[in-house]
């Protein structure tokens, strides 16, 4: 049964949000077991909502029955326990074919990713939303990220048109256009900060009055996750500083070294702390030993895959 679009959006308006990586096997195969078993051990950290196939689970390499069946995993897994937002995206009829199969899961609404390669207008953008939001009950929030780039009036419209749409990830790290988008819409959405590695982010994003973000390492270092989320909440500045110097400026000179690294990474560290998800798929390429062995550095500083 969908949840009330109201109901998720209060949910994901505090605490920490998280995107867990999609398994696969050695042959790069949806492993559900694995998957099951991750989402088992991540759940009781006290992330807020997961979102499953996301852009940290690979979305963009997902074949369709694949995605029903790792929503469906995520759903009756974490049955009671923490909502599940599904990931949808790509060409209009796509996306909503997706939403549709995620609401039909069991799931309690989407993260609404980017539409597919070409650049379109604003207006033609909003149209595509406003398809999706309209082909389902359940609440959208939608992802400012890439070629999917709608303005303050224009998402000002599309919350006139859809009851829905209850929420707004920030992709881009555009802080005019934050600020506008914020101080046009109120309260009408929750705001999610959505810019890789969030955590370096994050306290310029709760000054402006986003202090929701999802956390990719949480896939590794729940525990070290949280805890830099209640230092931010608490504006505890040693806290933060301590972390950021100590682990996530020197998560970045690894996670910078190629393209497509914001998703490999997450990988890495999950396989160093016990937790093995398999491969990415290409396009994207795994960390090198060497990296591995500097990313294993990093986690040991931190206390482990806690």
């Amino acid at each position: 049964m969908s949840m009330n679009p109201q109901d998720l959006k209060q949910i994901v308006s505090s605490g920490l949000l998280s995107f867990p990586v999609t398994d696969f096997d050695a042959q790069g195969n949806f492993n559900a077991k694995s998957y099951a078993a991750r989402l088992e051990w991540l759940a009781p950290y006290g992330a807020n909502a997961l979102f499953a196939a996301g852009g940290t689970g690979e979305f963009f390499s997902i074949e369709p029955n694949e995605y029903s069946d790792i929503i469906r995993t995520a759903v009756e897994t974490c049955r009671g326990k923490v909502p599940i937002i599904a990931g949808a995206g790509g060409p209009t009829r796509v996306a909503i074919a997706y939403a549709q199969e995620a609401e039909r899961q069991g799931a309690h609404g989407i993260l609404l990713l980017p539409h597919y390669l070409t650049e379109a207008s604003q207006d033609g953008i909003a149209a595509h939303v406003e398809a999706v939001c309209k082909s389902v009950s359940f609440g959208v929030i939608v992802y400012n990220r890439g070629n999917s780039r709608l303005s303050a009036a224009h998402l000002e419209r599309l919350a006139d048109r859809c009851p829905n749409l209850i929420g707004y990830k920030d992709g881009l790290g555009d802080i005019e256009l934050m600020v506008s988008i914020r101080r046009r819409l109120g309260d009408r959405f929750s705001y999610l900060g959505g810019l890789p590695t969030a955590e370096v982010y994050a306290a310029a994003y709760r000054a402006l009055g986003v202090p929701v973000y999802s956390s990719a390492v949480f896939n590794f270092i729940p525990k070290t996750a949280m805890d830099f989320y209640r230092a931010i909440a608490a504006q505890d500045h040693d806290t933060v500083g301590k972390l950021i110097d100590t682990f996530f400026l020197p998560y970045l000179e690894i996670r910078n070294r190629k393209q497509g690294y914001a998703v490999s990474i997450i990988k890495a560290g999950a396989r160093l702390v016990g937790h093995d998800a398999g491969p990415v798929r290409p396009p994207l390429t795994d960390l090198t030993e060497e990296e591995c062995e500097m990313l294993a550095a990093l986690i040991k500083k931190v206390g482990g895959g806690q």
